[in-house]
């Protein structure tokens, strides 16, 4: 039996074709990706595709398209047995970390995927990912997906999309998951790395959660900060707070202060680390003990990607029981080390 994938092109460098006159990269009708890529018709599986009326650049990826991605799913999740999202490389991780909780008790694989060349270049990257993509999202055994949650696939590799950050503009082998290992590999043969892969430890059914609150910001820290620029932060439900090592901040009463009077004015502050591997650790040094002295919340090892989008989905989400603080620190779908 063949297997049914649904693609969604979202837009990206992908769905670009370069007009050997002007030198140009300008999107092409995803209608006729067959033609573009005949290999398609290869592989083991029926492919539909669903096209973004207007294609996006992944700059323009938020809230909004988050939710027209999982709302599609959602309406053809038993008509279909994967998902692949065609996306722009640079905000694909925020894609992949959002769609990671909104899309709850997945049993399916939903595959995210791009490119550094656009699809016509003689060199491109897409060719490949695209391909190996679908044979990820079409791959059972059983009777049963192999892969059931929100992945990002690129440059042979099989990664956890909340796990995933965008770690090169210019190589081919762009993302890494620095926190986690890979998921599988792609060689003579599709590796799959059985032991890391999410499984629901629920019996609930599929649903889509498309809860998003945008009352999120997002800071980091330097050294020689005007602390005053801290009282400037305007009045937010939750700020993701990116703080140096395993959790330190400068240790001047002013910081103290300053944080406090966040957290009175009912601020949660998400604290997360600059450093691409490891996390968060309060109490290692003296340096981290204001965050527990201000009831902060520790993002632990997740990366800032997924800790902004999480922060998104729970705040004010009536779906959840007890306080963003607690549900913060759970571990979700796979997103942060327990």
């Amino acid at each position: 039996m063949k297997r049914k994938v649904l693609l969604i092109y979202t837009g990206g460098t992908i769905g670009m074709e370069k007009d050997y006159e002007t030198g140009s990269l300008q999107a092409f009708d995803f209608g006729n990706i067959f033609q573009k890529i005949p290999e398609m018709k290869l592989i083991e599986c029926e492919v539909s595709v669903y096209p973004f009326k207007k294609p996006l650049d992944s700059s323009d990826m938020g809230p909004k398209e988050w939710k027209m991605i999982t709302t599609h799913i959602g309406k053809n999740y038993e008509n279909y047995d994967g998902f692949l999202i065609l996306h722009g490389t640079d905000t694909m991780s925020y894609t992949a970390s959002a769609l990671s909780f909104m899309l709850k008790n997945l049993k399916k694989p939903v595959i995210l995927t791009g490119s550094q060349l656009p699809i016509g270049d003689l060199r491109t990257d897409a060719k490949e990912n695209l391909l190996t993509s679908l044979y990820y999202a079409s791959l059972y055994e059983n009777e049963e997906a192999v892969i059931q949650e929100v992945a990002v696939y690129f440059e042979y590799k099989l990664l956890r999309g909340n796990r995933t950050l965008k770690y090169s503009a210019e190589f081919f082998d762009a993302y890494r998951t620095p926190n986690y290992p890979d998921l599988g590999q792609s060689g003579v043969h599709l590796n799959v790395k059985k032991d890391f892969l999410w499984r629901n430890k629920t019996s609930e059914e599929f649903r889509v959660d498309n809860h998003i609150s945008q009352d999120v910001l997002f800071w980091r820290i330097f050294p020689g900060m005007h602390l005053n620029h801290f009282s400037e932060i305007p009045k937010v439900r939750v700020l993701v707070l990116q703080v140096f090592g395993s959790g330190t901040i400068f240790n001047t009463t002013k910081a103290q202060k300053t944080l406090q009077s966040l957290r009175d004015q009912g601020t949660e502050i998400v604290v997360i680390s600059q450093c691409v591997s490891g996390g968060i650790s309060f109490g290692k040094y003296s340096n981290s003990n204001i965050f527990n002295e201000i009831g902060a919340i520790s993002g632990q090892d997740i990366t800032a990607e997924t800790a902004i989008t999480k922060a998104m989905h729970l705040l004010d989400n009536p779906n959840y029981e007890g306080s963003f603080a607690e549900n913060f620190v759970k571990n979700l779908c796979g997103e942060v080390s327990e």
